[in-house]
């Protein structure tokens, strides 16, 4: 099977290059871009199957690459790199055709990570992206939750953080393995992000489905 194929656009020489080498180390094709323009020659020419795609950038900005994108028909899966962790980005970068988004600076790792998550769900039939755990269900494409088939909103980080935990439904994870995956930066271990997000999601989604295995991390699980 060929490599996949990913194109990663920056402006910034020293993360282009970082993420290219991180992702060729991992068995990625990648092809690079510096501007708007080239990101939408590149992506027309080289085919990838997911773009990196830095918000910043000097002639128009990411999210006009993906507007130009999704109006000549190309679905390409979007990875938003941004520098500003706000709800309006965020939101515009979803509304417009993005699949995900990570904000700098970021952990290498969780980025791959996240190139690997997308393109799995971006692989799979649209009945199977949604994620069901007793009466709570997560559809990634729509990036909708519902318990008892009534919607619940949920922030752009509480809904990466429920799908992680979703799929990896049983298992204790670390806090580390959560900011590294669901935040794609490093914290501290010691960092509070993990538990003040843990809480409000139980409030959001109800107390018996997160547990707590002190001094290691949290599992999701069904009631019992």
């Amino acid at each position: 099977m060929d490599n996949p194929r990913v194109l990663v656009v920056d402006d910034e020489l020293n993360i282009r290059d970082l993420v290219e080498v991180a992702l060729r180390f991992h068995g990625f094709d990648v092809t690079t871009a510096g501007t708007g323009e080239e990101a939408l020659t590149r992506a027309r020419d080289a085919g990838p199957q997911l773009i990196v795609l830095d918000v910043m950038l000097p002639d128009f900005d990411g999210f006009e690459v993906c507007r130009r994108l999704r109006s000549r028909g190309d679905e390409t899966p979007v990875i938003f790199l941004t520098a500003r962790d706000t709800p309006t980005d965020t939101v515009t970068g979803l509304t417009l055709g993005g699949d995900d988004y990570v904000t700098k600076p970021f952990s290498v790792d969780a980025l791959v990570a996240r190139v690997r998550a997308v393109l799995r769900r971006s692989a799979r039939e649209t009945g199977d992206e949604i994620l069901r755990v007793a009466d709570l269900e997560l559809d990634e494409a729509r990036w909708t939750v519902r318990r008892a088939g009534a919607e619940i909103e949920l922030s752009p980080t509480e809904f990466r953080l429920l799908a992680y935990l979703m799929h990896n439904v049983g298992r204790v994870l670390t806090r580390t393995q959560l900011l590294e995956n669901v935040w794609g930066w490093e914290h501290s271990p010691s960092s509070p992000v993990v538990e003040t997000y843990v809480s409000y999601l139980r409030r959001k989604i109800g107390p018996d489905l997160i547990h707590t295995q002190r001094g290691v991390g949290y599992a999701l699980r069904p009631p019992s």
